[in-house]
């Protein structure tokens, strides 16, 4: 009996319904992960976190603000809420430097840059109210995924 290795072809790689198959395994499983870390749902949650901090920071140095100034709160902070801007509740001044290096803004406003400068035109895009025991909330109306974000003190 006589094997003649020169009939028989060697093959070598991998056919085209492999490779397609294999791509296609590979499409399900980013699409799986894809749905699972849900990136605009992380970024939602990032901007609401940051908005938590932001309001609590606020918060804080109307309250140092306060302790500095024997209980008075600052004047514009009235019981009617209102946006945290050079035309409503004018806090920049009052609170910038003193009692926080720079106001925060919301993520939604303006790319949430801080504002600094006292004397140009800002929207933080967080409100203030105070009730009748003088107790003042910071709150950020913007906050996504159904969320609602304040802190009162």
């Amino acid at each position: 009996m006589k094997f003649c290795l020169g009939n028989f072809k060697k093959n070598s790689g991998f056919t085209l319904i492999e490779l397609l198959v294999v791509i296609g395994i590979l499409a399900v499983l980013l699409s799986i992960v894809l749905i699972a870390i849900n990136p605009a749902r992380q970024f939602s949650q990032a901007n609401n976190t940051k908005r938590r901090s932001d309001t609590t920071a606020i918060l804080n140095a109307i309250s140092q603000y306060s302790a500095d100034n024997k209980g008075a709160l600052p004047a514009v902070i009235t019981t009617t809420a209102q946006n945290i801007s050079n035309t409503a509740a004018d806090l920049c001044a009052s609170l910038v430097t003193t009692y926080i290096s720079a106001l925060p803004s919301d993520p939604g406003t303006n790319g949430g840059d801080a504002v600094t400068d006292c004397a140009a035109a800002y929207d933080t895009g967080y409100q203030v109210v105070k009730d009748a025991s003088d107790r003042i909330t910071v709150s950020a109306p913007d906050a996504e995924l159904s969320e609602t974000i304040s802190v009162t003190r």
